[in-house]
């Protein structure tokens, strides 16, 4: 069983996890996965963390030969199970076997036993928070959930080339909808951009009642309120997991240009109809979270 601490780092996606992931992993006392370690090459050392450390954040960019943090799916499904990677629904604890939580642990120690100075494992999912099946397999572990707004979640989902909202919930990433979504995604003529809007809306409700059953170890912080004031709010996520903000860290950090420049992107990306009808869909779940409508 593990002995350092675990933390996880949670979004629909495209909502600002990624960066928040690797701006966390930029901490000394962090261990974590490489995209090296997912693709087989390499599995994480002192060393490679080190240097990735010390690479400018414009060397770690998407779409390109990169050695960054990684959700890391594909050693997930290789190592622990591909029921981590894409499940239809969110997973629990009654899907936690005794075998499962060996390999989990098995995975993060292996990740962890050769970093000295690392104090703690931060991991990223995306989708479904799957928080109550991890939270089973490590009872202290801390959680930040990464929101954004829906209507720029969907707008962005939209335009990806991994998508499948286009075929539908009988093919998409998410298994079948809720029956009052369904109806929700009926009454506006089973529209793309809602459908996109509903996925959005169903992960965030799913997130919320994770939310609720671990109390203080959930953190939710809005993605627009880290780029508003980068400091506030990764004070905030280095204290939830226990630690400092050093100058390491502020190093780190300053190798990022933290820009809100797309934020309200989808206000000129979706024409004004689609916009009414993402809103109509997803209205009281943005007010939870204190986005404006309108």
């Amino acid at each position: 069983m593990t002995t350092k601490p675990t933390a996880f780092i949670l979004g629909t996606g495209r909502c600002g996890s990624t960066l928040v992931h690797e701006i966390v992993a930029r901490h000394p006392a962090v261990g974590f996965v490489t995209n090296l370690d997912d693709l087989g090459i390499r599995r994480g050392n002192a060393q490679q963390l080190t240097l990735w450390r010390r690479l400018p954040a414009a060397l770690s960019e998407k779409g390109r030969a990169r050695l960054a943090p990684s959700e890391g799916y594909r050693v997930v499904a290789r190592e622990i199970s591909p029921m981590l990677v894409e499940p239809a629904a969110d997973l629990t604890e009654a899907d936690l076997t005794p075998w499962l939580t060996e390999r989990l642990h098995d995975f993060v120690n292996a990740r962890m036993n050769h970093l000295e100075s690392a104090e703690i494992f931060v991991h990223k999912f995306t989708g479904w928070p799957r928080a109550r099946l991890l939270d089973a397999a490590f009872p202290d572990s801390r959680y930040v959930h990464i929101v954004r707004d829906g209507r720029a979640v969907a707008n962005s989902w939209l335009q990806t080339d991994w998508w499948r909202g286009h075929l539908g919930p009988s093919g998409w990433h998410f298994g079948p909808l809720p029956t009052d979504l369904a109806q929700d995604w009926a009454d506006a003529g089973q529209s793309q951009p809602v459908l996109a809007a509903l996925a959005w809306r169903l992960l965030t409700d799913t997130h919320e009642a994770c939310a609720s059953r671990l109390g203080r170890r959930w953190l939710t912080v809005r993605y627009e309120d880290l780029l508003d004031d980068p400091t506030a709010q990764l004070t905030r996520i280095l204290e939830h997991f226990g630690l400092p903000w050093n100058d390491a860290f502020e190093a780190g950090l300053a190798r990022y240009t933290l820009s809100p420049s797309r934020v309200d992107a989808f206000r000129t990306e979706l024409s004004e109809d689609q916009l009414a009808a993402i809103e109509s869909a997803i209205t009281p779940a943005l007010a939870r979270y204190g986005y404006p409508v309108g």
